[in-house]
């Protein structure tokens, strides 16, 4: 099932402004809130399909009773530019057990040609614990699927949900092609296509180096 956020009027499409516009890009702190923003919304949003039950408290004046979360989510994302969507889901979900992948592309050779290197994860058992795996641009799908298959060896989650701020159509039919267990994907934006580096086309860029600054190639 696929949520795109930025289908109905909201603030949202206010915040997607900010990011794509290149007047606006200058200030990293600008954008890495944006992306909060939405990571805050969309965690609203997905709060909505989890399940809650019915718990006692005590309040000034007498006891009623309240739902509460079942369970905790795991929400992983996949480092570096994922941290401020990382953060706004945890606004969302404050309690939440926090995990980390470190991936990137690798390029083969001089071409445009890459594979997406997982170097290092740090996570909790994801084992019957409802997963929100997130990443701020779903390009190729490539990333979404390689920590797929990293995560799916730290257990079997209960529910699966993906949240990205702008995906491509291409990476969304991926997604859907090739992910091994049913999931729902959040998304801020689809935009039609990925040009000849695999970048979101009219996205806004790389969320990365807008976010934390440039980064040397290695």
């Amino acid at each position: 099932m696929i949520h795109n956020l930025s289908q109905s009027p909201s603030i949202i499409h206010e915040y997607m402004r900010a990011l794509r516009d290149v007047s606006q890009q200058g200030s990293k702190a600008n954008f890495r809130k944006n992306i909060q923003r939405i990571g805050a919304i969309m965690g609203y949003e997905m709060s909505k399909r989890l399940h809650y039950v019915e718990h006692t408290i005590q309040t000034p004046l007498a006891e009623m009773e309240h739902s509460k979360l079942n369970q905790q989510p795991v929400v992983i994302t996949i480092l570096r530019a994922g941290l401020p969507l990382q953060e706004g889901l945890l606004d969302a979900f404050p309690e939440a057990d926090s995990g980390f992948i470190a991936a990137y592309r690798k390029h083969e050779g001089d071409g445009d040609d890459f594979v997406i290197d997982a170097k290092y994860t740090a996570c909790p058992s994801i084992d019957g614990r409802v997963l929100i795996l997130n990443d701020p641009m779903l390009a190729t799908g490539q990333s979404f699927l390689t920590a797929w298959e990293v995560l799916k060896k730290l257990g079997k989650p209960s529910k699966v949900l993906l949240g990205a701020v702008i995906a491509s159509q291409e990476g969304v039919e991926a997604l859907s092609t090739e992910m091994d267990v049913p999931f729902e994907l959040w998304v801020g934006a689809i935009d039609p296509e990925l040009n000849a580096q695999k970048y979101i086309v009219p996205g806004l860029g790389d969320a990365g180096d807008l976010a934390f600054g440039s980064k040397l190639q290695r």
